[in-house]
């Protein structure tokens, strides 16, 4: 049995009859950023006296930088400043989750504040109507750090059975995925969908299609409902891109990338100038598509378990192998979208669509930034 946390076993009716007291007319609102690793993400909640009808109506905040990676002790405060704006699938409504950009003590963009350079970017190309859609794979461990529902002292039977598998030696931890599916559908996350995946315990949940800025805000928020729906069940989500070495798949962030060009008749040509420009700058591509400047990709792509080799670039028709695919369908349409396979599950999304846009849509002489 794997290892769960004492807390996810706690009286769940007891917190309901809480849950169900009426809020007086205020309403809970909980801020969600990302810390300094540019991968955890921290969350506070504050009243309210009405519910907020937009994001102007939430004020901004503040936080100690020096608790979560981001500043000194000696000049910790930091500012919270909300982007966007969703329902709270755990305490209901009026409530709300907020995710915010963190500025400094300067109101600079923080260094993990991948959003404002990204909103530039979007903001330049926003002519093309760039869509994402990004699938977000996953594995969920015990608190011990191992794998859900695995052998404690082995290994499972080998890959095969668990791709979109049903049934209880195939499909491990059901209960987390939907109910992490519904809490995004009430949130007004845009979840496209979730399946199981290849290695067991693994999952995948699909964002999209998302214009511009809106990909990486929909992302990070659906990746907070997954951490705080493992939370309730006393298990842990990680995003690491190889969580088991060995003949185990690893874990990405697909991302499919289109513009008004390619959705039109026609628009494989432009899907492919768009791959062509990717090539010629992948070094660049793969020191953003995850947080560590390629290291932890380095472990993921290394030409096995359906992943091109993280030193070449290659594209192809409905190749799994590649490190751009286009989906045979729109070969065969001659238009559509391609699929960005390299960035890593634990990548900012930020980061990879900022970088993708730039490169496809923008003549940039400097390198997409880390």
């Amino acid at each position: 049995m794997a290892s769960v946390s004492l807390s996810s076993r706690l009286n769940k009716a007891v917190r309901q009859q809480y849950m169900n007291l009426p809020q007086g007319g205020k309403c809970q609102v909980t801020y969600i950023w990302i810390d300094g690793t540019g991968e955890g993400l921290r969350n506070k909640t504050r009243t309210l006296d009405t519910e907020p009808q937009s994001i102007e109506d939430i004020p901004e905040w503040n936080f100690d930088g020096s608790s979560t990676y981001q500043a000194e002790g000696s000049n910790s405060d930091m500012y919270l400043i909300p982007v966007c704006m969703f329902r709270d699938p755990f305490t209901l409504d009026p409530n709300k989750l907020v995710l915010c950009e963190v500025l400094k003590y300067n109101r600079l963009p923080a260094e993990t504040n991948h959003r404002a350079k990204c909103s530039k970017v979007m903001e330049q190309v926003k002519e093309d109507c760039i869509w994402f859609g990004m699938e977000q794979e996953y594995t969920l461990l015990g608190t011990d750090g191992h794998p859900f529902s695995w052998p404690p002292n082995g290994y499972p039977a080998p890959q095969g059975p668990y791709y979109c598998g049903v049934g209880a030696d195939k499909a491990y931890g059901r209960d987390i995925v939907e109910c992490h599916y519904k809490a995004c559908l009430y949130a007004g996350v845009k979840i496209y969908g979730t399946n199981a995946e290849v290695m067991p315990s693994q999952w995948e949940f699909q964002v999209g299609p998302c214009e511009g800025i809106e990909m990486g805000d929909h992302l990070w928020v659906a990746r907070f409902l997954l951490h705080r729906v493992c939370e309730d069940f006393g298990v842990v989500a990680t995003m690491d891109p190889k969580p088991m070495m060995g003949n185990w798949n690893g874990a990405g962030c697909h991302t499919n990338v289109s513009t008004k060009q390619m959705r039109e008749e026609g628009g494989l040509k432009y899907i492919e100038e768009a791959i062509e420009k990717l090539g010629k700058r992948h070094a660049e591509h793969i020191r953003v598509y995850d947080p560590r400047g390629g290291e932890d990709n380095m472990r993921r792509l290394t030409g096995r378990h359906e992943t091109a080799n993280i030193n070449d670039f290659s594209a192809g028709v409905a190749n799994r192998g590649a490190s751009v695919r286009i989906p045979r369908q729109v070969g065969q349409e001659m238009r559509g979208y391609f699929e960005d396979r390299r960035p890593a599950a634990n990548c900012d999304p930020y980061s990879v669509t900022g970088a993708i846009a730039s490169t496809c849509l923008l003549e940039v002489k400097e390198e997409p930034e880390a």
